[in-house]
């Protein structure tokens, strides 16, 4: 009976596996042509029949690249804008997912839920008035276009951080109350401490969705010298024409961070994503 029980197991473990490994390859097929297609030139791109492998390995698209437009600035560009909105959105997020998850006031549970609501509003809808609001402030055309919208208002952050506070005991605020600490020093020294997990998930979120952002960038910029790194790739693209190899290099060397992120927060990232199905 157990040898039929494990014989059974062992055969969908490896279906399983098999089904994993098919679509992991699936998933890493774009981004290794992407990586061939950099190191070919434009007759092998075009090639016909088509070569997967590049013959010989042009090597120099990478500096040509680099050299073509200013990534460097870019970069700073990039880094400084989803620094700063990540350090805010914890604060804020963290703030507001506190006052939900464990300060009972009168609805704040419809509150909540009216907050949540926000997230079904597509970001279309809300391009254009905010597009005003910027332009009446006189941010257009400023890093502060993209930094103030992003870092005030970020419902998936307070639903995220409200989740996890929620599930934190009563007991560890109640102590502190009978010890006579107020609730901004709850906040700082009892709950902050507590939640450094969750704010690591959700601050991983935040810098790859900063990171990977074109289409605020490309509305709300308009000088080369303040473009981030997804902007500045779109000027690779010609009018009747595109250097599809120099393309794909600046492409592999704008993904470098994001790749980083994934290969050394794993843990945080998928603890991000259970954090999200907690039960208050």
């Amino acid at each position: 009976m157990n040898s039929k029980r494990k014989k059974k197991i062992s055969t969908g473990r490896i279906l399983l596996y098999i089904v994993l490994s098919l679509g992991a390859v699936l998933m890493v097929m774009p981004f290794a042509w992407t990586v061939l297609s950099s190191l070919k030139n434009m007759g092998q791109t075009f090639a016909i029949p088509m070569k997967i492998l590049p013959d010989p390995f042009v090597w120099k698209n990478y500096p040509e690249s680099l050299a073509a437009l200013p990534f460097g600035r870019a970069y700073f560009n990039s880094f400084y804008i989803a620094f700063v909105v990540v350090a805010i959105q914890l604060i804020t997020a963290s703030m507001a997912g506190y006052a939900f998850g464990k300060l009972k006031f009168r609805g704040h549970n419809v509150l909540f839920i009216l907050f949540l609501a926000t997230m079904m509003i597509p970001s279309q809808v809300t391009m254009i008035p905010l597009f005003i609001i910027m332009k009446n402030l006189g941010l257009l055309g400023t890093h502060m276009s993209l930094i103030l919208p992003a870092s005030l208002f970020n419902a998936f952050g307070v639903f995220l951080m409200r989740q996890f506070i929620a599930a934190l005991p009563d007991e560890l605020e109640e102590a502190a109350i009978i010890d006579g600490a107020s609730i901004p020093q709850i906040f700082i020294k009892i709950i902050l401490p507590l939640i450094k997990p969750s704010m690591a998930a959700f601050g991983i979120f935040v810098f790859l969705g900063q990171w990977n952002s074109f289409l605020y960038p490309l509305i709300f910029l308009n000088k080369t010298e303040s473009f981030t790194v997804p902007l500045l790739l779109n000027f690779f693209k010609g009018t009747y024409a595109t250097d599809y190899p120099l393309l794909m290099a600046g492409t592999v060397i704008s993904i470098v961070p994001v790749l980083l992120v994934y290969l050394f927060f794993q843990k945080q990232i998928i603890q991000g994503i259970a954090i999200t199905g907690m039960k208050n």
